[in-house]
């Protein structure tokens, strides 16, 4: 008789921990996954939402109920991942959700309900599965940032608290587990074809008229996006997983056309201005101090 303990004696596929693989690009990931023969632990608060994979796949795919922001079950989570398929070879930190609201608006559950989803809820997943890569001697974690992670602008800063901290968070960890043979990869998306954007789905701060000739064309532009997005989630989970495949992969994966023009511009911009303000930034050292030289900064030998 046939079991999914039996499988995993039997061949090398991959298996891979997604968040939020219900929708978006979480789904378009484990459907290319399993489509590939390798098997997935996708996690959703609806789990009755995977049943069409479920019947296209079978027991290939491990549906688990759970909400990332119940960081104390993200370790049983991992745990049912290693029972059942017997390793972890890729998690994905997918799940999350949008939120458009001025500073003075967003309140300080809303802005810690976006640390919670995109900072700590991941990194829960992390900490619980990083012993069993460790072990392995191999592996690689998807954190899915966004273009957000790196820029910002009006109406979308509780959004990109989470993002950024995410991103520092995790180019911190990947020269950690490197020596491990464990790889990560920060993917930042523009805007895809997805919910993200839908009623019911992007959440918005209660509304302060005082901001309306501020962000009231952020919240406009955020609402009607739905549905014309020029970004492809199948597209998408294409281009992750051939990344992933390169040994030159980069810490960071901009995703989409947008992205590319946007951060472009981010890094630009930010680099003139370090050039245009050293002057008054390096006179605040003591003139005759030697200069810094960190352990991370030293040439490996």
């Amino acid at each position: 008789m046939s079991s999914v303990q039996d499988m995993t004696a039997t061949t090398d596929a991959r298996t891979w921990i997604i968040t939020g693989a219900t929708s978006g690009l979480g789904s378009a990931m484990a459907e290319a996954a399993l489509e590939a023969g390798e098997r997935v632990v996708g996690t959703a608060r609806r789990p009755e939402r995977f049943d069409a994979l479920m019947a296209r796949y079978g027991d290939r795919l491990l549906p688990v109920e759970h909400d990332v922001r119940d960081t104390e079950n993200a370790s049983p989570v991992v745990q049912q991942a290693i029972d059942a398929f017997g390793r972890v070879d890729v998690l994905v930190n997918n799940a999350g959700v949008g939120q458009v609201g001025a500073a003075e608006e967003v309140t300080d559950h809303e802005l810690r309900d976006m640390l919670a989803q995109h900072l700590f809820g991941p990194a829960a997943y992390v900490r619980a599965v990083l012993p069993h890569m460790r072990q392995a001697g191999s592996g690689a974690i998807v954190q899915m940032s966004s273009q957000g992670g790196r820029r910002s602008f009006p109406a979308v800063g509780s959004y990109s608290a989470g993002k950024f901290a995410l991103e520092g968070w995790s180019e911190a960890l990947a020269g950690e587990v490197a020596p491990f043979g464990i790889r990560v990869l920060i993917v930042e998306p523009s805007r895809f074809r997805t919910e993200f954007n839908a009623d019911g789905v992007l959440r918005a701060a209660a509304q302060s008229s005082a901001y309306d000739g501020v962000i009231g064309a952020v919240r406009a532009d955020m609402n009607v996006a739905d549905g014309s997005q020029e970004g492809d989630p199948v597209r998408a989970a294409a281009a992750i997983r051939r990344v992933l495949e390169d040994p030159d992969a980069p810490l960071r994966l901009p995703l989409g056309a947008e992205a590319v023009r946007n951060l472009t511009r981010v890094y630009q911009r930010g680099l003139d201005e370090v050039r245009r303000w050293s002057a008054a930034s390096e006179s605040a050292d003591f003139p005759d101090a030697a200069p810094s030289i960190r352990a991370f900064d030293r040439p490996k030998v």
